[in-house]
């Protein structure tokens, strides 16, 4: 399964999710190559070059990440991929990969918010600097307002998580993304969610439209 959405849809949250009902493996690209540089593997190695100099990791460096995960034990009950593809080139190399290993998607989840939504999911978000544990203003506030729950870390708000710089994160997303979502709609495996809601209601409806197309 490929879950989608732009950034502040609530991949993450559902992934988990879906990786619990399901019981197969949640692989998130930007873990994957967080966890491959801190581990200085290989690929990690290469991938820190670029990372270093403020470059997008190369489609090469990030589809072997994703292979060496995916060829472990535990995927092979299944997978739902998290963030990749987001290019029509990088669905291109997946597919070629999956057909290699004798496996293809079998669905492609698109949850879908409001871009004035996103907004506000997204600039309300608050980081420890301490800890990382993180926090909204509005959806998830700390107990004392701009601290830490858990640390009593000072609380700041990430550049990115900035409105300027959401909105344009979220053009980006919708320029790449959108052969994407064509591509896999073509094919008849799109499925769009709303994914506006508790955590719970979208999992729902996520979930209805997965055993509906089983």
């Amino acid at each position: 399964m490929i879950l989608m959405g732009p950034p502040g849809a609530g991949k993450g949250t559902q992934a988990i999710l879906l990786e619990e009902h399901f019981q197969v493996r949640h692989i998130s690209s930007g873990d994957l190559l967080r966890i491959a540089v801190k581990e200085e593997t290989p690929l990690g190695v290469q991938a820190k070059r670029y990372m270093d100099r403020g470059e997008l990791v190369p489609d090469e460096v990030l589809l072997g990440t994703i292979e060496e995960r995916l060829r472990q034990d535990d995927s092979r009950n299944g997978f739902i991929l998290d963030g990749f593809p987001r290019t029509l080139a990088q669905a291109e190399a997946l597919c070629a990969l999956l057909r290699g290993m004798q496996t293809e998607v079998d669905d492609v989840t698109s949850i879908q918010v409001p871009r004035d939504d996103l907004v506000k999911r997204l600039s309300g978000r608050r980081t420890c600097r301490e800890c990382g544990t993180m926090y909204h203003v509005v959806f998830d506030p700390p107990r004392a307002a701009g601290s830490c729950n858990k640390c009593g870390g000072e609380l700041y708000q990430r550049d990115d998580d900035r409105e300027d710089t959401i909105l344009a994160r979220l053009a980006v997303y919708d320029r790449q993304t959108t052969p994407v979502m064509n591509k896999y709609r073509e094919r008849g495996l799109l499925r769009e969610v709303d994914g506006v809601g508790t955590r719970e209601q979208v999992f729902g409806r996520i979930l209805a439209q997965v055993q509906k197309h089983q």
